[in-house]
């Protein structure tokens, strides 16, 4: 049996919270739910400590949610008000149920203004580092229309959906980074250390090292003394990249740069088209007009050149010439976004088109990164194995010639 940690709104509304044994978590939940209670939350029961505390701790110092929390935050709240409680409860339930307290922090001050006579749209608005302005935008539709569970619900999926894409792009990466960081020390402790051990022994016998052995031995001294300068080159490099990125003139030309690299470029595209069609698909499901949907998308892509696209689309679509030929005249996204979102244009379903191009622009997204993993691994591995063969085969002649010495 498993211990489990719960929270739940039981049927007179009041929070509950409890520790539970059980074989899973669907046991748990269908439990409760037979109750009565609606299940906000039911995770493995973990003993937390100071350690636990560090390391849930923001070394940032930025005032913020993560990603995970945001998605949480917005699931919790839309269950809360799908069931029937009011904003200022359903906000208390969410305080009292965060487990970190830079989040409590962050989630007390919102239902502070809330009660204070703000609307939540313009409480969130007070914590742009944490809510963005789709998330903003969203939550003030919602309000506008009376659908705020709904929306919050939406939303959370969306939420949910990006993290997911991130999450995998990201674990994707972790094989090959480890191989890569692998190979390098690999490498430099054989060049750097094992070569140089047999120096002293030629030099007592009088004899010159193997002409290979020479030579990978400079290598190792030039990349041990030259190591800490390039890193300190690196490290500037990186100082001076950052603050000319900075400048929006540079920073424009760096995004269209990386939009149109061969292969990466392509796998960019394809998550900035998934950005664009979900945040424009989610706001005009509920209720955002094109062109104010348009200005909140192109903050959401996360490139300037796409950004730059789409507001000369929006321009062009302010004259009646639609969103799709505007878009596809830029150049900058996929042919099948386009197609898709001149399909629903042409049916008046534009929302739940733009909806599905991005799971679609995601699952190309998540495909083309496992073909890249499934190539670079074997690539990465075969080069190291030729590095470290080369240097292998460097001390098997160095240790013949020792042997030819001694005889």
């Amino acid at each position: 049996m498993t211990t489990f940690r719960w929270s739940a709104i039981s049927a007179g509304g009041d929070m509950i919270r409890g520790v539970t044994e059980a074989p899973d978590r669907t046991t748990v939940v269908e439990k409760l739910q037979r109750q009565g209670n609606v299940v906000l939350r039911a995770e493995l029961a973990a003993r937390r400590g100071r350690l636990a505390e560090l390391l849930e701790f923001d070394f940032s110092g930025r005032r913020r949610l993560d990603a995970a929390r945001l998605s949480q935050f917005t699931r919790e709240l839309a269950i809360m008000l799908e069931a029937g409680q009011d904003l200022d409860r359903a906000l208390r339930f969410v305080v009292e149920s965060a487990t970190n307290t830079h989040v409590r922090n962050i989630l007390s001050a919102l239902r502070d203004r809330v009660r204070s006579g703000s609307s939540l749209a313009s409480a969130l608005a007070g914590e742009p580092r944490s809510f963005s302005r789709f998330y903003i935008g969203l939550v003030r539709a919602g309000e506008a229309g009376g659908t705020l569970p709904e929306t919050l619900n939406r939303l959370a999926t969306l939420l949910e959906r990006e993290q997911s894409l991130n999450a995998n792009l990201r674990s994707s990466l972790i094989y090959p980074a480890l191989l890569v960081v692998a190979a390098a020390v690999s490498i430099f402790f054989l060049l750097d250390y094992v070569l140089p051990q047999f120096q002293p022994i030629f030099e007592q016998a009088g004899a010159q090292l193997p002409a290979a052995t020479r030579a990978l031995m400079t290598v190792g001294l030039l990349a041990g003394a030259a190591g800490p300068w390039v890193l300190a080159g690196l490290a500037l490099v990186g100082v001076v990249a950052r603050q000319a990125l900075s400048v929006p003139a540079y920073r424009l030309k760096f995004d269209g740069w990386l939009l149109r690299l061969p292969i990466a470029g392509r796998l960019l595209r394809e998550t900035i088209a998934a950005r664009l069609t979900r945040t424009l698909g989610g706001l005009l499901q509920n209720g955002v007009a094109l062109i104010p949907a348009l200005a909140i998308a192109k903050d959401a892509v996360g490139n300037l050149a796409a950004s730059a696209a789409v507001e000369s689309a929006a321009l062009a679509a302010k004259g009646g010439t639609g969103l799709s030929g505007p878009l596809g005249a830029t150049g900058v996204f996929p042919s099948r976004t386009i197609h898709l979102l001149k399909l629903g244009e042409e049916a008046a379903h534009l929302p739940e088109m733009a909806l599905k191009a991005a799971d679609i622009h995601d699952e190309q997204a998540r495909l083309m990164m496992q073909r890249l993993v499934a190539l670079a691994v074997p690539s990465i591995t075969i080069v190291m194995g030729l590095a470290v063969a080369g240097i292998v085969g460097a001390l098997v002649t160095a240790m013949l010639s020792l042997n030819d010495l001694a005889g």
